[in-house]
Order: C-alpha cells, then sequence, then structure tokens
C-alpha cells in the first residue's frame, strides 16, 4: 500500500492475527529515515552535490531495506506472515541492479515472502536465482491479465521455478491500475475465472487470490466458494489506526463520496492512476526531489515529471493543471490520495462521533468484519473510554 502506508504496526497485526500484510519497498529509505533517524536520503543529496550524480548507492540501500525488515521481522509474533511488495517497474536510475538489490536484501533479511508487482520485469527471477532462499521462500506475482500469466509463467519455467500464489488485481483496485483509461470494460470475476482455467489446463496448482474491489467478507466468499484460496484487500485497512496515513488523509477516505473517484493520468510512469480528485498533488509543479528520491529516473537520469518541470520554469512557470506530478516528493509527503474504487462505501464501516468526525477502526476490526461480520453491523473498539460507541463482537 504505497509508500510508508502499511506501516510495521499494521503488519505486524496482521500477521498476530494469523493473516499475510505486505510492506511495500516504495522510498524505504525515506521511509527509514523518517522512523529511525537515519540519514539514508541525506548522504543520497549530498553526494550529488558533491559529484552531481542522483543513482543510489547500491551498498546504502541493502543497507536501509535489510534494516527495516529485520526490525519488522525481529517483531513479528503470530502464525501470519509478512511479505513485501516489490514494484519492479520502478527504474531509480539503474533499474536492473537496483531490482537486484531490493529483491535479495529483503530475502536476506528474513522476509517470509516477495510479492513482485507493478508490471511484471520478466528478468526479476533471473536476478534473485543464486539466492539461497529462491526455492523457500514464497514468491506471488500481481497480474492483470491472462497474457502477462502466459509470459510469466514462460520465463519462470527456464528457472524452474514457479509462483507460490497469483494475485489478480481487478480494475477496482487503488494506485495504479493494470489496464487502459477503459477500464471499467473489465470485470475481476471474468478475469479470475480465465486465470484458473489457463492454471487447470497446463496442469499446475497454484493458488490463486483475487484483488481489487472486494469490500465485504460476502464478497470475499463468493471468490473463495469458485476456487480461489484467499482474497487481498486494502481500502478498509487504509483507514484503520495502525496505518501510516494521517488522520486528515484517513477522514477524506471516509467523507468521500463516489464522484470524487477518479483515474487519470498524472502519474509521470504513463500507466492510469486512481485516486481521490481533492489529492493536493493534482495540479501542482514542485520542484523535482530526484537527488533525495529519485525512484523514477531512468538510466539516463531523466523522467517525464523532470522534464515537464523544466519546461514548466522555462515558461515562466505558468500555472498548469492535469499534468504529471512528482510522484516521489508527492507520495513521500502524503499528497497522492489513492484508493480503491470503493473507497465511498467506508463510512458504511464505522460511526460518525460527534464532532462530525468518523471513528477509525483498527486492523483487527477490519480483519474480524472480514470473517465475521453480521448484519452489516460495524466492528468497532472504542478509540477510548469516553467513546460512546457499541462493540460489534
Amino acid at each position: 500500500m504505497g509508500v510508508d502506508i502499511s506501516t510495521p504496526p499494521l503488519v505486524l497485526a496482521i500477521a498476530q492475527l494469523g493473516g499475510i500484510a505486505h510492506l511495500s519497498d516504495a522510498l524505504l529509505p525515506a521511509v527509514v529515515d523518517r522512523h529511525f533517524g537515519t540519514n539514508y536520503v541525506a548522504r543520497k543529496r549530498q553526494r550529488f552535490q558533491q559529484t552531481a550524480d542522483s543513482s543510489f548507492d547500491l551498498t546504502e540501500l541493502r543497507n536501509a531495506i535489510d534494516f527495516y525488515v529485520r526490525e519488522v521481522m525481529n517483531a513479528k509474533r503470530g502464525s501470519g506472515g509478512v511479505f513485501i511488495n516489490v514494484m519492479e517497474k520502478l527504474t531509480m536510475g539503474n533499474a536492473r541492479t537496483t531490482l537486484q538489490t531490493r529483491l535479495t536484501a529483503a530475502m536476506d533479511a528474513g522476509i517470509d515472502g516477495l510479492t513482485l508487482s507493478a508490471g511484471l520485469h520478466m528478468g526479476s527471477l533471473d536476478l534473485i536465482k543464486d539466492n539461497p532462499r529462491f526455492h523457500d521462500i514464497k514468491l506471488g506475482i500481481i497480474v492483470s491479465s491472462v497474457r502477462a500469466l502466459k509470459i510469466f509463467l514462460h520465463r519462470a519455467a527456464r528457472v524452474e521455478r514457479l509462483p507460490d500464489y497469483i494475485v489478480v488485481e481487478g480494475p477496482l483496485a487503488g494506485g495504479h491500475l493494470g489496464f487502459p483509461l477503459n477500464w471499467q470494460d473489465f470485470d475481476l470475476a471474468t478475469i479470475v475465472a480465465e486465470v484458473q482455467r489457463l492454471l487447470t489446463q497446463e496442469g499446475l496448482c497454484i493458488p490463486v487470490i483475487p484483488a481489487g474491489g472486494i469490500f465485504t467478507g460476502d464478497e470475499a466468499v463468493t471468490f473463495l466458494e469458485k476456487g480461489a484460496m484467499a482474497v487481498q484487500v486494502a481500502t478498509r485497512f487504509a483507514i484503520t489506526r495502525e496505518c501510516g496515513l494521517p488522520d486528515e488523509v484517513k477522514q477524506a477516505f471516509l467523507a468521500a463520496g463516489p464522484e470524487d473517484v477518479e483515474v487519470n493520468m498524472t502519474s509521470p510512469t504513463g500507466y492510469p492512476m486512481r485516486m481521490l480528485k481533492s489529492s493536493p498533488a493534482i495540479g501542482t509543479m514542485v520542484r523535482p526531489m530526484c537527488a533525495s528520491y529519485g525512484y523514477g529516473l531512468d538510466c539516463h537520469g531523466e523522467c517525464s515529471y523532470r522534464t515537464a518541470y523544466e519546461q514548466f520554469q522555462l515558461d515562466g512557470g505558468a500555472t498548469r493543471s492535469g499534468e504529471t506530478i512528482c510522484l516521489c516528493t508527492m507520495m513521500h509527503g502524503y499528497k497522492v490520495w489513492t484508493c480503491g474504487q470503493n473507497v465511498s462505501r467506508l463510512k458504511e464501516t464505522t460511526v460518525r462521533l460527534p464532532d462530525g468526525s468518523y471513528q477509525l477502526p483498527t486492523a483487527e476490526d477490519v480483519f474480524r468484519a472480514y470473517q465475521h461480520q453480521v448484519e452489516r453491523q460495524p466492528f468497532l473498539t472504542p478509540a477510548h473510554s469516553g467513546d460512546q460507541v457499541r462493540s460489534h463482537r
């Protein structure tokens, strides 16, 4: 769930309950700085000032990931799992070597599983095939079509390492979508059925996990009854107390209506992205922080936002809107309010407090609601002893 949104407290709570939760490896050096007072970003910026080199120091990158993952894994309790979502299409100035560093560092630090996402990088398995944990770590992929799965399975056969699970993400998910702007023409249930048929035809027994728009336990059961082994959910956990989003963003999600959600092309990656229309990042030109972050830089040190900003400066700073945004800077500052299509339903899952705000559920509240929700009443643990809120347990 993006940059420092699925935080250690959230994933540890889910693992304690017996579920599987994902950390994200996006901007991890900056995330580690935020939580542990390290200086990875400052050192990267200093190196840029001295050498004009905005690439990542691979040793520093490895150290940041290793530190973060070990901290989480050492704190893990319960029978669940802690996986890490690795966005393969992040270029970071040197896509291949930085991806290899990110993957192997997480493996060596003891992560339970790797989920390869954000566009399949066909060379990922080759990058980690010599790691001692290659055959025992849980390894999964996220796809949005049978075609993408076929390509990956063909490549996986070369290294004799099939995925342990396949997440099929539909068009109602939040953030970057694996669909064109006519995403309404696609349906999660249809894609899941196509994936299941392909696996049957190939004689493969790989768990299929639907994702994107599964808002209630009833909706999850529908997929389980049709052969899914689990479901992946995110939107409802984004407003939990353990989630890294600031409370003002969580309240914006809770107050949102269907008309407040859009799929736009503001991402410099060129992929559609779903977010709230009120995201502060939209239409805002900020100085690129490539020296500090640089996750979107290609091998030539360029990204489409950086190009647009430089042109913006040449044009005398004329106001622009609807163009690309600096994902690195804006996501680090929680200014890109990415969300699932069903974000407007969140208010059904909680209660309004006397001050007009909504009570934030705990991760356990949401987890239990998916398992046992009765009569669509919200499962809520009172925020503090003074709350007059009934707990449906």
